[in-house]
């Protein structure tokens, strides 16, 4: 339980799938466990069946360099990749290739053309990945993971319906030091395909809860110690005013109606990013990133001064 202590601006009375090995129903390939022979093709042996396959937010089609890079180092499950032959002999790609297609992935070898036809005219970047869904952590999970460390920061993310937002939001999160990620199950964007691509590679590393009561959670976040800051326009403390200490969860909200009511009952306190321009608000994601940038100033500060005090205290004895 934590400690309470008193809040400038709004205060709550104290109250009582990571990746995984699903397979997707359109194109997946039925490993199960077992071992299959997976063998490279040429773009023009393709079936009649392999070429009706079109990317749709369900498939969890990756591509691009970096994004299927990451997943090949994190040896994630791939189902099946498409690369051009120029690249499939990149030193950064061949032996992580093998690898993957000993695990059983179908590598197919294939023209660029034919990726422009599986991403939509994406930028590929010469390789495109299907990959297994991703696979939610429970919020236990995750909370126990967040305070094996000392001070640890999670982020909330109440109805983020743009993928691109979210994917932002994760890139941002796990860049700057956060210990993982909570979204409701409902009106709100889940992981997709676009989400992991926007995410650059973050969610190898990052776990994302997905919860069906928004409200609970954060209450079971207090119980555990955490203190709540939601971000809010309106009658809300300025976030350099605000004393970050102990676990901490940041609450922000979506992109046109920010946090619901019942969500800002939930915080402990409610704080805002000060607008000297003319623009009414700021994009969800950045308005994140500015955020955790205090969050960790702060707490970067507070790790010093106790550095300088320990080390005050070892010269005079």
């Amino acid at each position: 339980m934590r400690v309470d202590r008193e809040s400038k601006s709004f205060s709550v009375k104290p109250r009582t799938s990571r990746y995984g090995s699903e397979q997707s129903s359109e194109i997946a390939l039925p490993t199960g466990g077992k071992s299959f022979t997976a063998r490279y093709r040429p773009s023009s042996q393709f079936s009649e069946q392999s070429s009706e396959i079109t990317p749709t937010e369900e498939t969890d089609l990756i591509y691009g360099r970096h994004p299927v890079l990451t997943a090949l180092e994190n040896e994630h499950s791939i189902n099946r990749l498409w690369i051009t032959t120029r690249l499939r002999y990149d030193p950064r790609f061949h032996h992580l290739i093998l690898q993957a297609k000993d695990n059983g992935a179908v590598i197919d070898e294939v023209e660029p053309m034919r990726l422009d036809q599986i991403t939509g005219r994406a930028n590929h970047q010469g390789i495109a990945a299907q990959i297994a869904p991703y696979s939610y952590i429970e919020l236990e999970d995750l909370i126990s993971n967040a305070k094996a460390v000392t001070d640890p920061v999670i982020v909330v993310a109440d109805g983020i319906t743009d993928p691109h937002n979210l994917g932002a939001i994760i890139r941002t999160a796990e860049a700057i030091g956060a210990h993982g990620l909570v979204i409701p199950q409902r009106r709100a964007a889940g992981i997709t395909s676009t989400v992991m691509k926007v995410a650059a590679g973050a969610l190898e590393t990052f776990p994302v809860s997905r919860v069906v009561n928004l409200g609970r959670a954060l209450e079971q976040l207090k119980e555990e110690g955490f203190w709540i800051y939601g971000t809010a326009a309106n009658g809300s403390e300025p976030l350099q005013t605000v004393k970050f200490s102990g676990p901490v969860v940041l609450v922000v909200g979506g992109e046109g109606e920010g946090l619901g009511m019942l969500t800002q009952r939930s915080c402990d306190v409610l704080v805002s990013i000060p607008l000297q321009g003319k623009t009414p608000s700021l994009n969800a994601s950045v308005a994140t990133g500015m955020a955790l940038y205090e969050i960790y100033r702060q707490k970067s500060q507070n790790t010093l001064y106790l550095d300088k005090l320990q080390t005050i205290a070892l010269k005079k004895q």
